[in-house]
């Protein structure tokens, strides 16, 4: 007898439906008047376009940054083909981020930096802890792997996933967002008023 690994659990077919009209409906309501207007204003259906592209824009993204979120979790290309409804080899190619970057390209002068790599995303929280500890900070971060700074000070990470205000309020607390926001999180970092550790 024949055994199978089971594959990734899909959505269920109510959950497919709740998404596919939440994103129906953000696309109807996000521009004001949009859905009444669309009875009666030929120039509704070019809002109702652009909005469209602008769902569409987003939604590619978010797969984008779901599919390297996935990678730095450990998971692999087989699975994620699996999910995709394609071969490991297709959603390698259309998926793959740049190799990590070369931590000593910049100014002479610079601070010394490093790559943290690999490191998936059930563990990097507790290295980023450490490494503040002894004054490194991340100032770039991609599919399996941190870059980090070397300063004099200590530093704290946090990683916060997305919700509407979340930045604002991280921000007033101190925290600086590393780069762009990330989906489904983003990288914060704020300096600590202790000497690094040696």
């Amino acid at each position: 007898m024949t055994t199978t690994t089971p594959g990734p659990a899909p959505l269920t077919d109510a959950e497919v439906q709740a998404l596919r009209e939440a994103v129906t409906e953000a696309v109807l309501s996000t521009p004001v008047g949009l859905r009444d207007a669309l009875a009666d204003d030929p120039d509704a259906s070019l809002r109702l376009v652009a909005a469209t592209r602008v769902a569409a824009e987003e939604t590619s993204r978010l797969l984008r940054e779901a599919v390297a979120g996935a990678r730095s979790a450990g998971h692999r290309w087989d699975t994620l083909g699996t999910l995709l409804g394609v071969s490991k080899q297709a959603a390698q190619q259309r998926f793959a981020t740049p190799t990590r970057p070369d931590p000593h390209v910049g100014d002479a002068g610079a601070p010394e930096r490093k790559v943290l790599s690999p490191i998936t995303s059930l563990e990097e929280m507790a290295v980023l802890a450490e490494e503040g500890r002894h004054g490194w900070h991340i100032v770039d971060y991609g599919t399996l792997f941190h870059v980090v700074e070397a300063s004099e000070t200590q530093w704290e990470h946090h990683r916060q996933p997305w919700a509407p205000g979340a930045r604002r309020r991280l921000e007033a607390q101190g925290w600086t967002l590393v780069k762009t926001m990330t989906f489904p999180w983003g990288y914060y970092k704020r300096p600590l008023d202790l000497p690094a550790q040696p």
